[in-house]
């Protein structure tokens, strides 16, 4: 569910004309709907009602301040990867003690900053980090909270780059190994042992990989509880899909249907269970805002050049992912539609938004919206080309505000500066 729809014959995000965003902000621009975000996290909420748990948004997904704020605002935690992620998630006002700091790469600096911070759980995904980690607490005087990631080996059945839980991926430990590296943990000064976690991939639209994790994850808890080790969390990750194109290959299941995979695996251990939702938060909630710049026919192809580029909208390019494309303007019922391709400025063939897409006829200046653009969208974007990152507005109601403006182009050249012997 979302809040985009035509009302007389304009799209709006909830009471909110897209036309009058675009006059305003300009374009191109991503608007994202709070109403969408409250909702989707009310309703994975609300079907994990009756176990102990936390929803960590995955952060990756969506940094914006006004996203993360909105969902902090519902007691949900934040899932990060980096320092930064995790001082967005503070300043957006989740505290520390919410927070699950995940990633294979995490610095020394990074380590450092978690345990001044007072981070709730350090995800660790190798037995290296675990010893660089109460190396770090020793000398600080400090007890970083800890679960292992595991890498179940699982095949989560969904894009090669966005899949992490098979045993040549770089996430977790692997899961046979496991065992053997929380006995070390426990023994380690400046260690308290919390929690086991798994993560095993991105947009999953079947429930059987999960359980299959799961499945693996409960026979893992039991034996290390069994052996006196206090795993009082159980990170399931996030993972599960939302609907890019409806009804073709990916109908993926509903909060309801994946909260009882959860309660049956691992509901009756007593353990606390954490969540790590990013884009079936945050998806729906957002929508690409674009300009069609020109009409260009080519000679096998026609061509709908938009103001939005790959270095704003990196999936399609990146993954090959589809997005819903449609007029700001409704298209009148029954009206005629053509094969075009849907491309940015970028100089690069990759710049392809979509191929062969069948649309209304449609006009220099007129506003498209690509839809299911909340995630990974904003949080992926580059300066490439010289192209100023695009601004971000967040809509509540009838009102819409710009939680991060267009930088122009002499503050874009201003973050440089010439080296010292260039004068």
């Amino acid at each position: 569910m979302n809040h985009f729809d035509y009302r007389n014959g304009v799209l709006h995000a909830e009471d909110v004309p897209l036309t009058l965003i675009a006059e305003q902000v300009g374009t191109p621009v991503y608007v994202y709907s709070q109403a969408t975000l409250e909702r989707h996290f009310q309703v994975l909420n609300e079907a994990l009602a009756g176990t102990d748990h936390l929803i960590c948004f995955a952060m990756k997904a969506n940094p914006s301040l006004g996203v993360v704020a909105t969902l902090a605002a519902m007691g949900a935690g934040a899932d990060v990867v980096s320092e930064g992620e995790a001082r967005i998630a503070m300043a957006a006002g989740i505290p520390a003690e919410r927070i699950v700091f995940s990633g294979v790469g995490k610095t020394e600096e990074e380590l450092v900053f978690a345990l001044e911070s007072g981070i709730g759980q350090l995800n660790l995904e190798s037995y290296e980090e675990l010893l660089e980690l109460s190396h770090l607490a020793q000398r600080m005087g400090k007890t970083a909270r800890i679960a292992l990631r595991v890498n179940p080996d699982i095949d989560a059945g969904t894009h090669a780059k966005i899949t992490t839980g098979l045993k040549e991926n770089k996430f977790g430990i692997d899961w046979t190994q496991a065992h053997t590296v929380y006995k070390q943990a426990m023994r380690l000064d400046g260690i308290e042992v919390v929690g086991v976690a798994v993560h095993i991939g991105s947009q999953l639209t079947d429930l059987q990989p999960f359980q299959d994790a799961f499945l693996r994850l409960r026979d893992l808890t039991l034996m290390l509880q069994a052996d006196g080790i206090p795993i009082q969390r159980i990170d399931l990750g996030g993972g599960l899909g939302v609907p890019y194109e409806p009804g073709v290959n990916e109908t993926p299941p509903l909060p309801s249907e994946y909260a009882k995979v959860v309660k049956s695996c691992v509901g009756d251990l007593g353990c606390k269970l954490v969540f790590e939702p990013g884009r079936l938060l945050v998806g729906n909630a957002g929508i690409l805002l674009t300009k069609i710049v020109r009409l260009k026919e080519g000679a096998v192809k026609s061509f709908v050049v938009v103001d939005a580029g790959m270095n704003d909208l990196m999936r399609p390019a990146l993954y090959d992912a589809y997005h819903d494309i449609v007029p700001v303007k409704e298209p009148k019922p029954g009206a005629a539609k053509r094969a075009v391709d849907v491309v940015g400025p970028i100089c690069e063939s990759s710049d392809v938004f979509a191929a062969g897409r069948l649309l209304p006829m449609l006009y220099k200046g007129e506003l498209l919206a690509f839809g299911t653009a909340g995630a990974y969208g904003a949080s992926m974007a580059s300066e490439y080309n010289g192209r100023p990152l695009i601004p971000e507005v967040m809509v509540k109601g009838d009102r819409f505000a710009v939680t991060r403006a267009r930088p122009t182009y002499d503050a874009m050249i201003a973050a440089q500066k010439l080296p010292d012997w260039m004068g």
